[in-house]
Order: structure tokens, then C-alpha cells, then sequence
């Protein structure tokens, strides 16, 4: 990243950090990928359960085996091997877990997180249950506002996340979404999260780098 680049990232997420801490969040920008996985580290104890959102930016975080070897309990319901029973008690583990970790489709500049789910466990899981809460979000997710947030998740990440999941959905053709109807549908759970939600411990990672889809 060029030095004009990495000044626009890092105004955009100091404006975003202020917005969220606002809105009630505890909110940090860091720099690069390294330093989110840091912090994120930094709330890892033995012993403690971590349930993940299905996010592409964490998995590139490589905290994961980080996590292990500090002796945390891996609530993965993407790990290799498991059965559809093993992944359904998985997901609903996460819902009480001790941290639970996750990207975001995006965030505003007014503080808005916002995500679409197709299962509804990772905004389930951000609006109640774990007892501490951790999005790490890259500034390529920042949007001017909820109009912005969703027009980037029409035109990114829907198709990209459809084209990761190997989905036959329209937009996987035309690279855009089409609000398909079709039972292999991903896009059905809408979550705005306007304020932090009232019983969490949630903190939001903003990253000065372009993280997942």
C-alpha cells in the first residue's frame, strides 16, 4: 500500500473508530492484519471457548492455531471432517461461547455494522449470547452509510461469498446480486446493529488494510 493509500485508510478508520464509540462500541483502528491478530490474541485465555463467524478476514488472520496452542476450545463449524450434527451443536455452541469472532460486511461511517446471513448463527451471535464480542473489519468494508452498506454488499460481497460457497445462484453468473428466490438462496437474514447491543462486551478491530470480501 502507497503512503496516499495508507493515509486515506487510516482516516477512514479513525472516522469509523469515533462513530462506533459513539454508538456504545469499544472500538480500536490498527494498521495491518498483524496488529488485529494481536489484539484479537489479547482476549484469548486458556480454557475458553471461541466460536467464529465464518469470516474470510479472520481466517486470514491466522489466529486459529494461535488459539490453540494458548489452550482456547475451537467452536469451529468450518473445520474439516465434522458431520451435519457436529456442525449444527457447533453453531449453537458459538451462541454462548466465551469469545466469539467475526468479520462484517460492512460499516459506516456513522457507526453502523451490517451484515447478511444465510443461516442467521453470526448475527445471532453479535446480537446476544457470547460473553465477549470481536469484529475485525478491513477499511475496503467502509461505506458512507446503510445505502452504501448495502449496495456494497449487493455488488461484493453476496457474489463473492456465493462464488467461495460454490453457489449456483444468479449472481455467481453476473457478478452482481439479483435478489434470487431460489432455495440455495445465502441472503436472507439482515442485520443492522445501530448501537452496541445492551448485555455485550463487544469490541470492533478496524483494519487499515483490505480484509475478506
Amino acid at each position: 500500500m502507497n503512503p496516499v493509500e495508507s493515509w486515506h485508510a487510516a482516516a477512514l478508520g479513525e472516522g469509523v473508530v469515533k462513530a462506533l464509540k459513539k454508538n456504545g462500541f469499544d472500538a480500536v483502528f490498527v494498521a495491518d492484519a498483524d496488529a488485529a491478530a494481536e489484539k484479537v490474541m489479547s482476549f484469548v485465555r486458556s480454557g475458553m471457548t471461541v466460536g467464529f463467524g465464518g469470516s474470510m478476514t479472520v481466517s486470514g488472520l491466522g489466529v486459529k492455531e494461535r488459539m490453540k496452542a494458548a489452550g482456547a476450545v475451537l467452536l469451529d463449524h468450518n473445520a474439516p471432517g465434522i458431520s451435519a450434527d457436529q456442525r449444527r451443536d457447533i453453531l449453537r455452541r458459538q451462541l454462548t461461547c466465551d469469545l466469539f469472532v467475526s468479520g462484517s460486511n460492512a460499516v459506516t461511517l456513522e457507526g453502523d455494522i451490517v451484515n447478511v446471513d444465510g443461516n442467521g448463527n453470526r448475527v445471532a451471535a453479535l446480537s446476544y449470547g457470547p460473553s465477549k464480542t470481536v469484529v475485525v473489519v478491513g477499511t475496503n468494508k467502509v461505506t458512507a452509510d446503510l445505502d452504501d452498506a448495502f449496495a456494497r454488499i449487493e455488488l461484493y460481497a453476496s457474489p463473492m461469498n456465493n462464488k467461495r460457497l460454490e453457489k449456483t445462484n444468479p449472481c455467481v453468473k453476473s457478478g452482481v446480486c439479483q435478489d434470487c428466490e431460489g432455495d440455495t438462496r445465502i441472503c436472507r437474514i439482515y442485520q443492522i446493529l445501530r448501537r452496541r447491543p445492551s448485555m455485550s462486551d463487544f469490541t470492533v478491530i478496524v483494519v487499515g488494510e483490505s480484509l475478506g470480501f
